[in-house]
């Protein structure tokens, strides 16, 4: 259904904005910031995050699309808990109002009273979005509405998100880290076979004008569905093709570093760096934000982007695995592919997003248990991972 898409467009425009806006103003965001509860927290950082901002983001998603299309609000899924405790203990359930007035009064509440902070936070919420792609406007795809679920990952990197930095130099297109890696994360999966359908991933900080310091975003987007594959990227893409380098027969691991490039987390393991500084030479790179690092495969910077951790989720992922798979692309179990011969021509194991981990509790119950790889190309994927199982010690390859 392209109608959803579109609208999903337009609502992550309408999120990106709230995102500037809050961080526009940093005496304001200083009050946005309250820590997740335990049950919430994501192990993989000491101390991590729950901003206003986030949850106003995702409440902005549910509320849009349920008012455009009814039925759909539970059916969409998020990283954030939408309750907040203010300095007198009450206990606060954020829900975006249907008057501008009346969001001021509850986020009043949340902020222990500061009307002017509410005030600024009500306008850009219930200002209207207008934002489409042409390309969209040809395409008519009627996907039924009851099958379909929603992962929204309203603030993914909320560390950079807070930490602010502006001035980071990119290095071979990609940000190490800085608001550049922020990202509102949107993906439709299919909730009967947890196949991912359409994505929107908004970054909302890209480039910054010097003399308003206001910033400006982009939007990539992709819709896979019985047979129709579409994206943002379509023009960009046709563009490179010509001239992509394939690898061929290559004599030497070293003439063939030069063929693959990867984005890793800065906390990936040791023995993973290793392997893949033995496949890629020079071509890795460090990068926050698993959404970022995602996006950087779908904008075709690097060949893959691989985590061996448990610590990504199907709000993390969903989104970008929809845009891969309509390049044709998509992004795997790690784990599982490290235990399957790649030559054996099995179907590879693509993640899904409709089933729990068994057993787990929180969050984990929504993880990416075996790690994950995003690839654009199947071939390539293939041609990646049996030089990876050849450069990785055993003992790894049973993690």
């Amino acid at each position: 259904m392209s109608d959803i898409l579109r609208e999903l467009l337009r609502v992550s425009e309408k999120a990106a904005n709230i995102a500037r806006a809050c961080r526009q103003q940093e005496a304001l965001f200083q009050l946005l910031i309250e820590e997740k509860k335990e049950g919430e927290k994501n192990k993989k950082f000491a101390v991590d995050f729950k901003t206003l901002a986030d949850v106003l983001v995702q409440e902005v998603i549910k509320q849009n699309m349920e008012n455009k299309f009814p039925g759909l609000e539970k059916n969409i899924f998020g990283e954030e808990s939408n309750e907040f405790t203010n300095d007198l203990g009450e206990k606060i359930t954020l829900r975006l109002c249907s008057t501008e007035e009346e969001t001021v009064e509850l986020l009043s509440k949340v902020l222990n009273g500061n009307k002017l902070a509410s005030e600024a936070l009500a306008k850009v919420v219930h200002q209207d979005v207008a934002f489409t792609d042409p390309t969209l406007d040809s395409i008519e795809i009627d996907i039924p509405q009851d099958i379909l679920g929603i992962w929204v990952d309203p603030i993914d990197s909320t560390y950079q998100y807070i930490k602010g930095s502006a001035d980071v130099k990119p290095n071979q297109g990609i940000f190490p880290y800085g608001l550049q890696c922020v990202t509102v994360l949107v993906g439709v999966y299919d909730r009967q076979t947890g196949v991912p359908l359409m994505g929107v991933i908004n970054q909302p900080f890209v480039s910054q004008d010097q003399n308003t310091l206001r910033w400006k975003g982009q939007c990539y987007w992709g819709l896979s569905y019985m047979g129709t594959n579409i994206h943002s990227q379509q023009h960009a893409t046709s563009e490179r093709s010509g001239s992509e380098t394939q690898p061929g027969n290559i004599s030497s691991e070293a003439e063939f570093s030069h063929h693959f490039s990867a984005v890793i987390s800065t906390s990936e393991k040791e023995t993973i760096k290793a392997s893949l500084s033995r496949v890629c030479g020079e071509s890795v790179f460090g990068a926050a934000g698993a959404g970022y690092k995602s996006l950087c495969v779908v904008q075709g910077l690097v060949d893959i982007y691989i985590f061996s951790e448990d610590t990504t989720f199907k709000w993390d992922s969903c989104a970008a695995h929809a845009i891969l798979r309509a390049m044709g692309g998509g992004i795997v179990d790690l784990k599982e592919c490290l235990e399957t011969n790649p030559e054996m021509g099995l179907d590879l194991p693509q993640l899904v997003y409709h089933v729990e981990n068994e057993g787990a509790t929180g969050v984990d119950r929504w993880a990416n248990k075996g790690g994950l790889i995003a690839y654009r190309s199947r071939k390539r994927l293939e041609t990646f991972l049996s030089l990876l199982i050849q450069n990785l010690e055993p003992a790894e390859m049973q993690t």
